[in-house]
């Protein structure tokens, strides 16, 4: 008997159809798995909302000296304080082998009277109060849910806060009567 009369003789033909079916199937999945990755991806965008706040301009000129406003910038509080002469003598004479995170005053400002910093404590998050005092060099921000104390320059002088406030993006405008605080500054 021939058994290869059972066996079908047109192989590459069946294998061709076979490999064309498998491929075609593997892209539709792939296409299809795309298309369910694309949407999940656009949701980690920041929302419209965020992105309105990108950048946002403070009038700064009716700040008298030692005063602070909070104004808030992408759903955070950016602290922007006018400071003495005064203020200033004393955090630019601060060694930095005393700071925590080292960092010049003159590295954390644009324009030594006017300090902007984010007002969000790099220990747990919490937002620091303004501590005002006879001595300037106790003057600045206290997070008393732990004990964290920022200079008038936003550094972490004691306390367990790890890093100094945070310094955003920010330019002067209007003639140094505004400033815009954000992305496209």
């Amino acid at each position: 008997m021939d058994s290869t009369k059972d066996k079908p003789t047109d192989t590459v033909g069946h294998a061709s159809r076979r490999d064309f079916l498998f491929l075609t199937a593997g892209a539709m999945g792939a296409i299809g798995g795309c298309s369910a990755i694309v949407p999940f991806v656009s949701s980690l965008n920041p929302a419209a909302d965020v992105l309105s706040q990108s950048s946002v301009d403070v009038d700064i000129d009716h700040i008298k000296q030692g005063d602070s406003v909070t104004v808030m910038w992408r759903g955070k509080p950016v602290f922007i304080r006018r400071r003495t002469e005064e203020e200033i003598k004393s955090v630019q004479d601060i060694s930095l082998k005393n700071l925590k995170d080292p960092q010049t005053d003159q590295a954390r400002t644009k324009n030594p009277e006017w300090l902007i910093v984010i007002g969000i404590c790099t220990h747990l998050g919490c937002i620091p109060t303004i501590r005002k005092s006879m001595d300037p060099m106790v003057d600045g921000w206290l997070c008393a849910c732990h004990g964290s104390h920022y200079d008038v320059s936003g550094r972490i002088i004691s306390g367990p806060a790890p890093r100094n406030l945070e310094v955003p993006v920010y330019t002067f405008i209007k003639d140094n009567k505004a400033i815009r605080i954000g992305e496209s500054a």
